[in-house]
């Protein structure tokens, strides 16, 4: 049952049977329905998320009740607002599940004891880290500099099997334009 959040650790590191069973005491396991918030707006958030299966969208609603999102995440990527997480603090957005949702969540407690205890995951957070660090910086590259349809082409070419998994309306609110636009654009 756990061979999902193993393959997933030894991507970047290696672990004994007994490194990963220990690991393992600092997880939890969650199942969502479509449609459930594991957080909202002013939420204290205290876990990180690893998506075993499903799909979660992270997004904010700004004054105009607009929704923006800040990404999606389906299996084997790790969701939160960390800033949030690592600050034990109020978050600004919604963590929704878009399907049925298993998780492997843990604190920032077990998340620090983990890495005490066990070297080796902080080479582990390092690399997650760096490659979420990478994205964002890409993605709000994008944002700054393309246009919608080279946005949308971008998006279909990394995660094409989002396509079939998210509808129009929210494939638009990702890419920061109006659904009528993204229609025009691919009608």
């Amino acid at each position: 049952m756990h061979k999902t959040l193993r393959n997933h650790f030894e991507e970047v590191i290696d672990l004994t049977d007994q490194e990963f069973a220990f690991a393992l005491t600092k997880f939890e396991i969650k199942d969502f329905g479509k449609g459930d918030f594991i957080f909202q707006r002013d939420d204290i958030v205290e876990h990180a998320y690893f998506i075993s299966s499903g799909l979660l969208k992270l997004s904010y609603f700004d004054d105009n009740a607009k929704e923006h999102i800040v990404s999606f995440a389906m299996e084997n990527w790790w969701e939160s607002d960390f800033n949030a997480f690592f600050t034990q603090s109020e978050t600004t957005y919604y963590l929704k599940c878009l399907e049925a949702t298993s998780v492997y969540y843990i604190s920032l407690e077990g998340y620090r004891e983990l890495s005490e205890e066990l070297p080796k995951m902080k080479t582990f957070w390092l690399q997650k880290s760096n490659t979420g660090f990478v994205g964002s910086q890409r993605r709000i590259l994008s944002l700054l500099t393309t246009s919608p349809k080279e946005r949308y082409e971008q998006f279909l070419k990394e995660y094409p099997s989002l396509t079939q998994r998210v509808s129009k309306t929210q494939i638009a609110a990702y890419l920061g334009v109006s659904r009528e636009t993204l229609s025009r654009l691919y009608s």
